[in-house]
């Protein structure tokens, strides 16, 4: 039975001063003056009219990503935090995050962030080497990271997360290492460590950068991990990392399919309704001048996910954990009963790629390896296994999953 999970806010903040050639987020290089007061005042509206859907719920965080939020400057941030207190029961305990590129952080501007209401930032550092940076179309370099990280120490901001790749163009084993030393210098509560990866759409697909193959982009993982491991971060999904109670909640509550609003040009939510029995999507307009043009007036779209996509949808997010994930977890945030992924698993346990403790389902280290092609079986298998009316009996559109990125490391977890 279907039931009510914990519910989050995500905010996107479209523009970069420069847009990466590895990226496709929904993201777009700013041009001429930032729109920073008719965008915060869109956001305001936009998150007053989604208001009611979560009436009676209490939001346990909030992430601020992009793009490049940090353009944004910390009084407009806070008119956005006042507004979401105004309009939504947040938590005591609220985890708020803002994503920031260093190459746009101000001299004591993180103070004033943490004043306006923000209590964790992840800063995007991507490499410690200047030519890695070059060749990855970054705008910052690497002593603007450790100037930001300063600053944060200064702020009194010490809970951070420092989002670094591996597998760069010319990067060899020893320079992964040295990367990940220059970030552990800085003293982060929380790492996201990933490899750089082709997506399609981006400048990098139409002109592939030289990589490191498969075997050295591996030996960099592994080598890297036990560097961390003994640094005092513990892996706790495949790309993140964290010391003792400093696991990012927004992003937890993703990989646990849990809801949450998605507010601004291009962003995603998800809201469990009990009274359908549905588990819905919402989009809102991806393009920043159609956003602005329809913000608050409930425009962006309601789509049902088919029964026969939650497994996958499920296992896409809570397959990346550790620790894995309960049933009773998988019946309560799909309203499926476990008799519809209960085959495969068992063909997964039985391959070496799942383990099983009592109630509780993981990958096993060669699974996380290979999690894009374990979550495949839940595209190819489980369709053919989960009737329709098990979830609702209320129309519910196709939703093809061709195409679809299976998992990104990227910090926010947002499909943005």
């Amino acid at each position: 039975m279907l039931e009510i999970p914990p519910l989050a806010l995500y905010v996107h903040f479209p523009w970069c001063v420069r847009k990466c050639p590895y990226c496709d987020f929904n993201s777009y290089t700013l041009r001429g003056e930032l729109e920073e007061r008719r965008y915060i005042e869109a956001l305001r509206s936009d998150l007053e009219a989604q208001a009611p859907a979560a009436a009676g719920r209490e939001i346990v965080s909030i992430f601020l990503g992009g793009g490049t939020p940090s353009l944004f400057s910390p009084h407009a941030v806070g008119r956005l935090l006042e507004s979401a207190a105004e309009h939504l029961a947040l938590a005591a305990d609220l985890e708020v995050t803002l994503e920031a590129n260093p190459g746009t952080i101000e001299r004591g501007r993180f103070a004033e962030y943490r004043a306006a209401g923000i209590n964790r930032v992840s800063l995007g550092a991507q490499s410690f080497d200047d030519e890695r940076l070059v060749a990855l179309g970054r705008i910052h370099r690497a002593e603007e990271t450790r100037r930001a990280a300063a600053e944060l120490h200064t702020a009194g901001l010490e809970d951070f997360n420092i989002d670094l790749m591996y597998g760069l163009p010319g990067q060899d084993l020893g320079a992964a290492l040295r990367d990940l030393e220059e970030a552990l210098a800085l003293r982060p509560s929380h790492l996201s460590h990933y490899e750089l990866t082709i997506e399609a759409g981006t400048v990098f697909a139409g002109r592939p950068p030289p990589l490191p193959d498969d075997e050295a982009a591996v030996a960099m993982l592994d080598a890297c991990q036990e560097l961390l491991e003994r640094s005092g971060l513990a892996q706790y999904e495949v790309s993140a990392y964290a010391r003792p109670g400093r696991r990012c909640r927004h992003n937890l509550n993703y990989w646990l399919f849990g809801d949450y609003l998605g507010i601004g040009a291009g962003a995603h939510g998800k809201l469990s309704l009990i009274e359908t029995a549905e588990v819905v999507r919402t989009t809102q307009a991806r393009e920043p001048r159609r956003y602005l043009a329809s913000a608050g007036r409930g425009t962006f779209t309601r789509t049902p996910v088919p029964a026969p996509e939650l497994p996958f949808e499920f296992m896409l997010n809570a397959l990346r954990l550790t620790d894995g994930f309960e049933v009773r977890s998988f019946t309560a945030r799909t309203g499926l009963p476990w008799e519809s992924v209960a085959e495969t698993m068992a063909d997964l346990i039985a391959e070496g790629l799942i383990i099983t403790r009592g109630t509780c389902y993981r990958a096993t280290p060669l699974g996380l390896r290979f999690l894009n092609e374990i979550l495949l079986r839940f595209v190819t298998e489980i369709p053919r296994s989960v009737d329709q009316s098990e979830l609702s009996t209320a129309p519910q559109p196709p939703s093809p999953l061709a195409g679809r990125a299976l998992f990104t490391g990227a910090e926010g977890g947002n499909v943005k």
